[in-house]
C-alpha cells in the first residue's frame, strides 16, 4: 500500500488524483483540454495542501499514458517524468484503455462481461482494446477504423460494454444489438488507483528518462509531406 499521486491528461479531461492504501483522498477535474498544462501543477499543489501533505511523503507518480491526444499525452507525461526527477520517486505508467475499463469495473461491478473502452481517434477511428473482467486484454490495445462485423466474436460470447468518447461513433454504426450495451462513462484518474497500486507492488516502474507515451500511431500533420 502506498501514497500515490495521479494523473490524466489523455482526453479533453484533464484530472489529478491523490490514494493512500488504494482509497482515492480527492481529486481535481479540468474539462478544458487546451488549459491542461496550466492547470495540472496547480492541482497537485493544491491536492498536496488539502491534505497537509509534503511532497517527500509520495511514493510513486503515476500517469495515463496513453493511447490518447497527442497535446495532452506529451503534457501529463512531461509533468509526471519531471516530478519524478525532481522528486527522486517512481514513475507507474497505466495505460489508458485499461485505465479506462478499471473505471468501469468500478461502476458495475460483480458482472460478467467484456468492457471495451473507446477514445476518439477522429473520422472513424478510436482507439480501443477489450479487457475481460480480470482486466486482461482479450483484444490488445490498437488504432481501429470501425466498420460492421467488429466484435462480433465478443459480443456473441457475453455481454459487451462499449464506452468512453469513441463509443458514440460505434452506437451509430452497430446499432441494435443483444449482448451491447453503451453506458456513461467519464475518464478519471481515480479510475487508475487500482493499476497503479498493483504497479507500485510489483515495482514496474518506469525509466524516467527514456519513457514515451503509447501512442498507438504516428502524429500526422496535414501540413507537412
Amino acid at each position: 500500500m502506498a501514497l500515490i499521486l495521479h494523473i490524466d491528461t489523455a482526453t479533453a479531461i484533464g484530472s489529478v488524483s491523490l490514494s493512500q492504501n488504494g482509497k482515492a483522498l480527492e481529486t481535481l477535474q479540468n474539462n478544458e483540454q487546451r488549459d491542461h498544462a496550466a492547470t495540472i501543477t496547480l492541482f497537485i499543489q493544491q491536492l498536496l495542501r488539502n491534505h497537509g501533505l509534503h511532497h517527500e511523503q509520495l511514493d510513486a507518480v503515476a500517469v495515463s499514458a496513453g493511447p490518447g491526444s497527442y497535446t495532452g499525452l506529451r503534457v501529463g507525461v512531461a509533468t509526471a517524468k519531471g516530478l519524478c526527477y525532481t522528486w527522486q520517486k517512481p514513475l507507474l505508467a497505466v495505460s489508458t484503455l485499461q485505465m479506462m475499463a478499471a473505471g468501469m469495473q468500478q461502476l458495475r461491478p460483480a458482472e460478467e462481461v467484456y468492457y471495451v473502452p473507446m477514445i476518439d481517434a477522429r473520422r472513424m477511428e478510436v482507439f480501443t482494446a477489450a479487457y475481460n473482467t480480470r482486466l486482461e486484454a482479450i483484444v490488445e490495445p490498437q488504432a481501429m477504423v470501425l466498420q460492421p462485423g467488429l466484435f462480433a466474436g465478443l459480443m456473441a460470447e457475453k455481454n459487451t460494454l462499449f464506452f468512453g468518447d469513441g463509443a458514440p461513433k460505434w452506437q451509430g454504426l452497430l446499432g441494435e444489438h443483444t449482448n451491447s450495451e453503451f453506458p456513461s462513462y467519464q475518464i478519471s484518474a481515480e479510475h487508475m488507483i487500482p493499476l497503479a497500486e498493483k504497479a507500485f507492488a510489483d515495482k514496474d516502474f518506469k525509466d524516467v528518462a527514456y519513457f514515451s507515451p503509447y501512442y498507438l500511431k504516428a502524429f500526422f500533420h496535414p501540413g507537412k509531406p
